[in-house]
């Protein structure tokens, strides 16, 4: 069965790969599984049509069958479960990897994305320079336990597994502010997922999309 997901027609992230249509696409070059993408606009992402598979409006879905899937995290899952290659076949590895997905997305992008929001939509506020420390510092506290967790690991379990491909793609979002160079562990680290060939292939088709939404003139 084909496997469709849904992209922005005009990323917000200007070709950077952050999107999150891009781990999606990064898991599926991964397992080897062939996809087809169907771009949206954001007025598209707020029709009945989508919203049927998406109640929030946003992107990535997944469509296999009749299977319709949403959240790019149990999208992943989804993936590393049916197809080999993001999952290790030891029961106890396997629920290792799956606890790093959960904490990539709930401990550590969480506050990776207080900051995007804070840059974005308040720094004219009165009380955002106020506010811009605390949030600096609970980035740095998790930064700090993650790479000494990592420490000189290549990745954070053994084999690559669908942990790594959540954690180097919430990592990536520090790389715009410069703090990830702070952590040269870290910033190895997420040089090194971004060196593997399932990565590079889904990185030039998402940023494929960006070029073609804006041509050089």
């Amino acid at each position: 069965m084909a496997i469709t997901i849904t992209a922005f027609e005009r990323s917000p992230d200007r070709g950077r790969g952050l999107a999150r249509d891009m781990r999606v696409r990064w898991a599926l070059e991964e397992v080897g599984q062939p996809y087809d993408v169907r771009l949206l606009s954001f007025e598209a992402m707020k029709q009945m049509q989508h919203l049927a598979l998406q109640p929030f409006g946003q992107i990535p879905t997944y469509e296999e069958g009749k299977l319709a899937l949403f959240e790019s995290g149990a999208i992943i899952l989804h993936i590393a479960e049916r197809y080999a290659g993001l999952l290790p076949d030891d029961p106890d590895a396997r629920a290792r990897a799956i606890a790093w997905m959960f904490a990539a997305v709930s401990t550590m992008e969480q506050t990776i994305v207080e900051l995007e929001v804070a840059n974005i939509l308040e720094r004219n506020e009165p009380w955002y320079d106020k506010r811009l420390p605390a949030i600096l510092g609970r980035i740095h506290t998790r930064l700090g336990q993650f790479s000494r967790r990592l420490g000189d690991a290549e990745w954070l379990d053994g084999e690559f597994s669908a942990g790594d491909l959540e954690m180097v793609s919430v990592l990536l979002r520090l790389r715009g502010p410069g703090i990830l160079k702070e952590y040269p562990t870290l910033d190895a680290y997420v040089a090194r997922g971004e060196a593997r060939p399932g990565y590079r292939r889904a990185f030039e088709g998402q940023l494929a999309v960006f070029k073609a939404a804006n041509p050089t003139p």
